[in-house]
């Protein structure tokens, strides 16, 4: 495969056969509006038809498309699109569920890759690390796939293991589309909105922390460790001895789906009491350890005969610190006394709201959604509805919230599916009720407030001893003219682009007039006979081509451009 010469900038002729694989696959699923939104459009337009002119199933929805395109374009890819159904700031709800769709739907790689991989990674053969490995898996992801197997021990064990060579093709495609977020942060029109650059090192940071397995033994750990005194969750323990970078080895613990009503119910387990427990497990771990399951799929979690709840895969995890917790609160507090001032002052101090200006629009907006549910009884609210009302909001005032914001609403959202699903009457904010009341409380108890004080003393007297001394530099650079003043003025690329266009058209212009007066004042000194014949026909062309360029330079001037 060969990218189209002139495509894309220079930077990415070092990995032009992997780009050249995603044009193509962009191509067969008209995708070209991708390129257009991260500002390629110019350097496309030689190959808008391969972009445009792939033959489409129309029946498939564009969304369908995006999802089959990251399919086909591997594991980066997927991961990608795994993320991205997990934002619903970013995306519209039909390719927020298709996306979600991507999901254990990948072939596994043969066993003897995997019997390589292993024994790679621990330096002997498989019979001494294991007594009986399975050699068909429980279950296949983008990078890594699970299989059963027996210590020599006895123990039973699930072994994940990192498909061989996936390390390496991912960071390519990261370096491409690190590469193309800088590029496409300078023309796109999506940069105007959002930061394209850091949005692919977030990506590009879950990516690489799901590749170590060592780090996802440690999210084990610790949620086990928080978790120890509370006997209704089990986490299985990791086997140290059989874990390195692309291999983890975990106890076995089977159980029943948590999704599976009906095995469920023939264990003569309380599907009530079971989404109650399971609610209260999640607001422990999110409210009051702040280190929570953030990939909270019925995929990842069984339930024992008696009841209690196991979790699986750690790979996905969020934090949510005290400060980011007691700014949500106030945003809670400003919903339920009606405050949208409040709830704005909160969405500020947690960085979704970078500027004052777009205060207006956003209270307007907050007001409306607040009448909505004002009057309803705690038990009657929905997070499901009021998060997609939250998050309409959020697209369309072009806000992006913090990672840990939305793994906080996403792993709730799926909770609350969850324990509907167990128990049609499922009340989660009834559940949440004392935790928010027990926090707030907190807030004003002296051992919450009085070690803030201490630190804000702290600062104060730094402040004040250091004063003198930074008022002394800043003297003595004034007295020597050695400030310099940085300013960022909004939209300057853009101001900049415009400008650098127009002075290339008034080049053009200057450079196509000198040729004519030049060639004009030539014809009145130099004019064989020979020349005369032709010169009529060539002069009538000219005048057309000129009379077009004016139109045509007339109507760009009119809309602007």
């Amino acid at each position: 495969m060969v990218t189209p010469r002139g495509f894309f900038p220079r930077e990415f002729l070092h990995h032009r056969r992997r780009v050249g694989e995603i044009i193509a696959v962009l191509s067969r699923h008209g995708l070209g509006w991708v390129l257009d939104q991260l500002g390629f459009g110019t350097h496309a337009a030689r190959e808008r038809g391969r972009l445009r002119g792939a033959r489409l199933d129309h029946r498939v929805a564009g969304a369908a498309h995006l999802r089959m395109a990251l399919e086909e374009l591997g594991p980066t890819f997927i991961k990608i699109g795994q993320i991205l159904s997990t934002r619903e700031d970013l995306l519209p709800a039909e390719y927020i569920s298709e996306l979600a769709r991507l999901r254990d739907r990948v072939p596994p790689v043969p066993f003897d890759a995997i019997v390589q991989e292993i024994e790679r990674t621990f330096g002997r053969p498989m019979a001494q690390l294991f007594a009986e490995f399975d050699p068909e898996p429980l279950a296949s992801a983008s990078i890594g796939q699970v299989h059963a197997a027996r210590l020599h021990l006895g123990t039973t064990v699930v072994v994940k293991v990192r498909k061989p060579g996936i390390a390496e093709t991912i960071e390519e495609d990261l370096a491409i589309l690190a590469q193309l977020a800088r590029a496409a942060q300078r023309r796109a029109p999506l940069a105007e909105f959002y930061d394209l650059v850091g949005l692919v090192d977030e990506f590009a940071w879950t990516i690489r922390a799901e590749l170590d397995y060592r780090r996802e033994g440690r999210n084990a750990d610790k949620l086990r460790q928080q978790f120890s005194d509370n006997p209704a969750i089990v986490i299985p323990s990791v086997i140290w001895e059989r874990t390195a970078e692309s291999v983890l080895t975990l106890k076995r613990i089977d159980g029943i789906p948590i999704d599976d009503v009906a095995a469920i119910d023939r264990a003569g387990i309380d599907r009530a009491a079971l989404a109650q427990r399971a609610a209260r497990i999640v607001l422990d771990a999110i409210l009051v350890h702040g280190f929570f399951h953030a990939d909270p799929h019925p995929g990842n979690f069984a339930v024992l005969p008696d009841g209690r709840i196991v979790a699986y895969d750690f790979g996905m995890v969020g934090r949510l610190d005290p400060v980011i917790r007691d700014n949500l609160l106030d945003a809670l507090v400003g919903v339920i006394r009606q405050e949208p001032d409040r709830v704005i002052d909160a969405l500020i101090r947690l960085n979704i709201i970078r500027h004052e200006a777009e205060r207006a629009g956003l209270r307007r907006d907050l007001q409306h959604l607040l009448d909505r549910y004002y009057g309803m009884a705690l038990g009657e609210y929905r997070l499901q509805e009021i998060a997609s009302d939250l998050l309409a909001i959020v697209r369309r005032r072009h806000l992006v919230l913090p990672t840990e914001l939305m793994l906080v609403l996403k792993t709730l959202m799926m909770h609350e599916g969850v324990g509907r699903h167990l128990d049609p009457k499922f009340e989660p904010f009834t559940v949440a009720e004392p935790y928010v009341r027990r926090i707030l409380l907190e807030r004003y108890l002296p051992q919450s407030w009085l070690p803030r004080l201490t630190e804000t003393a702290d600062d104060s007297i730094r402040l004040i001893t250091e004063l003198p001394r930074r008022i002394d530099r800043l003297l003595r650079q004034l007295e020597h003219s050695d400030i310099e003043v940085t300013m960022h003025i909004a939209e300057v690329q853009q101001i900049i682009q415009r400008l650098s266009a127009m002075i290339n058209r008034l080049v053009i212009a200057i450079l196509v007039a000198a040729g004519l007066i030049s060639l004009g004042l030539l014809l009145s000194v130099w004019h064989p006979d020979w020349l005369i014949g032709w010169l009529g026909p060539v002069m009538g062309v000219g005048v057309a081509v000129l009379l077009a360029t004016s139109v045509l330079l007339a109507w760009r001037v009119l809309r602007g451009q």
